[in-house]
């Protein structure tokens, strides 16, 4: 755990692990049976288990929660063999991350009132890894002092169409000189003319990682998001099966963050990457001379900027450029990098048994 925290905020902090997506642009290779929290696409271990880790370096065992569904306790416990098995919180049913999060945010509350929330998503790159400890206790101390929701934005180093970006409003800077922003505007994915101009002009990736207390995150919902609010009083209750079955599916971006004007932002000091589809392999794994990014047993010949992953079989390459190829679960994958972003469309036309992985 970060020893450097403030003390007003290392016994606080909490961290919750958004941990419940199926991962559908990584198929075959992700099912819902196996999700990409579970492959290893980051680094020599699965995602899930570097950002346990990762969350371990802020606060200890007993403060950090893994938010998932009940097809998947067996996957993760297999995967993270020493997490305390209290550490799994089991959502009732998916509905999106804002219910999520606001049932999340009512037991730590209960827990301590005080509590200062971390949500992290299961599937990022993030390094260096002490450039993340040092800024998210920062920002926790800057959203309690000005009683924000924060998010994390990363600077942008490419006109990227995949992800939501953030226009900084008014600056912030707290007792200690710690810079941020008012959220002056989130905007949805761009289309390319529209992302490179929101580069130049100095917009921010939203990266999905959010800083708050509790307490303000839920009294956000109540005066916000009043479709989700309103159930509120059944987590008072203990009815936690009722408020997911009347929740909204929603995500947390659309009910409280674009509608509140309780929210900021701090730039990251690290490189990261949402790794949300095949073609992020090229950024997150080592390149062959010829661009060629290759997981398993491969073998390319005058082949270039290719994407393979090979998890049950050879393969072999001759001649081709830019093709995203993937062998697992006994089923074969072959598509233009180009269109790996569309993989969602291709699957809704499959057949369920070859979507669940055969």
């Amino acid at each position: 755990m970060n020893s450097s925290l403030p003390r007003d905020i290392e016994g606080h902090l909490r961290i919750a692990i958004l941990a419940g997506g199926i991962g559908s642009r990584f198929w075959p290779a992700s099912t819902p049976a196996r999700p990409k929290q579970l492959l290893a696409l980051a680094s020599e271990r699965p995602l899930i288990v570097d950002t346990l880790e990762r969350a371990r370096g802020l606060a200890p065992d007993e403060r950090i929660s893994i938010l998932t569904g009940e097809h998947l306790v067996p996957p993760f416990r297999s995967a993270l063999p020493d997490l305390p098995h209290d550490a799994i919180w089991v959502e009732p049913r998916a509905r999106g991350t804002a219910p999520v999060l606001a049932w999340a945010a009512h037991r730590m509350a209960r827990e301590d009132p005080d509590a200062i929330m971390v949500s992290l998503h299961a599937d990022h790159l993030i390094e260096p890894e002490d450039a993340f400890r040092t800024l998210v206790p920062r920002a926790a101390a800057l959203a309690r002092q000005e009683d924000l929701l924060l998010t994390i934005a990363v600077p942008p180093d490419r006109p990227e169409t995949g992800y939501g970006y953030i226009r900084p409003g008014a600056e912030i800077v707290n007792e200690s000189g710690f810079r941020g922003w008012r959220v002056g505007a989130f905007v949805e994915k761009p289309e390319h003319e529209t992302a490179v101009r929101y580069v130049k002009d100095g917009y921010l990736w939203n990266s999905g990682i959010f800083i708050w207390t509790v307490s303000r995150f839920l009294e956000e919902i109540r005066m916000h998001a009043p479709e989700l609010g309103a159930h509120l009083p059944l987590l008072d209750e203990g009815r936690d099966e009722a408020f997911f079955e009347r929740a909204p599916s929603i995500s947390v971006d659309e009910a409280v963050l674009e509608r509140s004007g309780r929210v900021g932002t701090v730039e990251a000091t690290f490189r990261w990457d949402d790794v949300g589809g095949w073609e992020a392999l090229q950024r997150t794994t080592p390149t062959d001379e010829w661009g060629n990014a290759v997981m398993g047993e491969v073998h390319t010949e005058e082949s270039e900027g290719c994407i393979v992953w090979a998890e049950d079989g050879p393969v072999v390459l001759f001649g081709v450029e830019k093709l995203v190829v993937v062998r697992s679960g006994g089923m074969t994958l072959v598509l233009p990098r180009e269109r790996a972003a569309d993989l969602k469309s291709l699957l809704a036309s499959l057949p369920e048994s070859l979507r669940r992985g055969g």
